[in-house]
């Protein structure tokens, strides 16, 4: 079928709207068509050649629609169902099978290889003759108005939720509320610092909220944003412009915090994060980190650990519905968050996350009564 889709042409060039054609749902795919999308910045390093993605590509990873066709291996989902699409995986790796499908050992090719997990491809330019176009980012390459997934990171939600606010779930905000749920598993009573308050930061933070953390530390340099963590349930804030972060969090505590997730991937934050910590304590890198960045051995004394964290460990059939009960139930409130675009406006969106002027801006691509037509 022909879809029109925002093409990355090539690192840090503007986004171009085209029509492609995308191919009929294989044996375990799902054609979704894509109500909104989240912009996270994945999407933005992956634009501008940060990430070893091949461009020409179409982008998007926080993809929220409308199931339009199944493939025939496919029994539990149906046309008209309402879905959210996450990472991909490949299903039969050691980590996919123990319930680890963020560490799969196909999460490169998955994820960021511009076609299948198999090499081949279901989008394509219309004119046979033009320059390949890659898709299947992150499983479904979703600034478009229709998406190719599959059962692995497809999960169905109930229709009287809306679609248009539940997107950010299948990538930045399940990350960081599976940090701090999942990886670290806190306890009512922890201690918690979240460096870099964006939409994965925020994740973490009300997820500690929820788990009933007694000190939750927001860090960042926006003190729009930090005003809003402490609104949401931050019981401290501090400006790294304005503090020494590592000994303010000390004087805060007295000891140090059991965990830091740390979202900015800064040396100098990495460096603070481990400073922060009581013994045992743990950091979690949720951004990576630059390939540079050094802690000194004798930072990880008295047990300190860092280690790195990929999309909160979460399984996401399992942990998405369990953050849409949260969200029905008024305790995890993405709404807050959220800066709705128009699809055409997606430049303007992407300016707006890197600006830090929106936490989250979701690219409206649809309405979830459209009904779609196939050329």
């Amino acid at each position: 079928m022909q879809i029109r889709a925002a093409v990355s042409p090539g690192p840090g060039e503007r986004f171009a709207f085209e029509n492609l054609q995308l191919d009929e749902p294989r044996g375990d795919e799902v054609l979704v068509r894509i109500v909104a999308t989240g912009i996270c910045q994945t999407d933005a390093h992956a634009r501008n050649g940060h990430l070893p993605v091949p461009q020409p590509i179409v982008l998007g990873h926080e993809g929220a629609g409308v199931v339009e066709q199944v493939g025939p291996d496919i029994t539990d989902l149906q046309p008209g169902d309402h879905v959210v699409l996450s990472f991909q995986s490949c299903g039969v790796c050691p980590q996919c099978l123990a319930g680890h499908p963020a560490y799969c050992e196909q999460a490169m090719a998955a994820n960021f290889s511009g076609a299948r997990i198999d090499g081949t491809r279901g989008l394509h330019r219309i004119d046979s003759g033009a320059e390949e176009v890659s898709g299947h980012f992150f499983g479904q390459s979703s600034f478009a108005t229709h998406a190719l997934a599959t059962r692995r990171n497809t999960v169905k939600v109930d229709k009287d939720l809306p679609l248009e606010l539940l997107g950010p779930l299948g990538c930045g905000f399940q990350t960081g509320a599976g940090a701090v749920l999942n990886s670290f598993a806190i306890s009512a009573g922890d201690t918690i610092a979240i460096f870099g308050v964006g939409a994965v930061g925020f994740g973490a933070l009300m997820a500690a909220r929820l788990a009933g953390a007694s000190t939750i530390i927001a860090v960042d340099v926006n003190a729009q944003r930090l005003a809003l963590a402490a609104d949401l349930g931050a019981t401290h804030t501090i400006n790294a412009r304005e503090s020494d972060v590592a000994r303010t969090i000390q004087e805060i505590t007295g000891s140090g915090v059991a965990y830091v997730v740390d979202t900015t991937g800064r040396p100098d934050m990495l460096n603070h994060a481990v400073d922060a910590l009581r013994p045992l304590g743990r950091v979690g890198l949720v951004a990576g980190g630059a390939p540079d960045t050094v802690v000194p051995a004798g930072k990880l004394a008295f047990g300190k650990t860092v280690s790195g964290i990929v999309q909160g460990d979460a399984v996401p059939q399992l942990f998405i519905p369990r953050l849409v009960e949260l969200y029905r139930a008024g305790r995890f409130p993405i709404d807050r968050l959220v800066r709705f675009y128009d699809f055409d406006d997606i430049e303007a969106a992407f300016a707006a996350a890197g600006s830090g002027e929106a936490v989250k801006p979701v690219l409206k691509v649809a309405s979830a009564g459209e009904h779609a037509t196939k050329p």
